[in-house]
């Protein structure tokens, strides 16, 4: 009769609704572990940031993004595909215990060549890559000033930063642990220099010609 009654209140007793994690929002100042617990639970989202503890949700994509961003995933994916090298685009990468990036891509070498960077158990890209690169708007972008600092202090060897407002691409070299922007040689071209051959045409690039383009990295 006893286990008769326990078995009722126990059926009796109300389920337990699972806890719903709040949304991600610009300027939530959040740990590494709570924002990825929070952006894994929102599917719909395809881009969230979490850049020295805070995170940011970026605007809708543009024509402006998505055509500079067309013109470089052809040129790192041609690079790659003839230098055995892993391109990346927009894959979280996550740097220290304040800080996930999503570029718009990471041109890394694999572990097996003596890449630096390597998946965690959840398959979430760490470490320092050898070359990232970031679409913005302007100089005002925070690609030029929080992030820049973060990819310098975690020493990724390259960065470059396609401003699409003022028509202008940088490229900074890591040198003596400070970032210095590189000058085009006489042909207006920029020149890698830990990845040998990759070339890119300035002008070409600016004005979205991708045979141009190719045309300069094959030379």
């Amino acid at each position: 009769m006893a286990a008769r009654s326990s078995a009722r209140r126990a059926r009796a007793l109300p389920r337990r609704t699972p806890a719903v994690l709040p949304p991600l929002e610009n300027g939530d100042m959040l740990t590494l572990t709570e924002f990825l617990r929070r952006y894994e639970d929102m599917p719909g989202v395809k881009k969230a940031q979490l850049i020295e503890g805070v995170v940011h949700m970026p605007s809708p994509v543009r024509v402006t993004h998505s055509r500079p961003d067309g013109v470089l995933q052809l040129w790192l994916g041609t690079y790659a595909s003839e230098h055995d090298l892993e391109l990346l685009p927009n894959a979280t990468l996550l740097l220290d215990t304040e800080n996930a990036f999503q570029p718009d891509a990471i041109l890394c070498s694999p572990p097996r060549k003596g890449g630096r960077v390597w998946l965690n158990t959840k398959n979430y890209l760490c470490g320092s890559p050898e070359l990232v690169v970031e679409i913005a708007s302007s100089t005002a972008s925070i690609d030029l000033r929080d992030k820049l600092r973060v990819y310098r202090r975690l020493e990724v060897a390259e960065y470059i930063v396609w401003r699409t407002e003022d028509a202008e691409i940088d490229w900074f070299v890591l040198e003596e642990g400070q970032y210095i922007k590189m000058k085009p040689d006489r042909h207006g071209k920029l020149r890698s220099r830990i990845f040998p051959g990759l070339v890119l045409d300035l002008a070409a690039a600016l004005a979205c010609d991708k045979a141009k383009v190719l045309s300069a990295l094959k030379k």
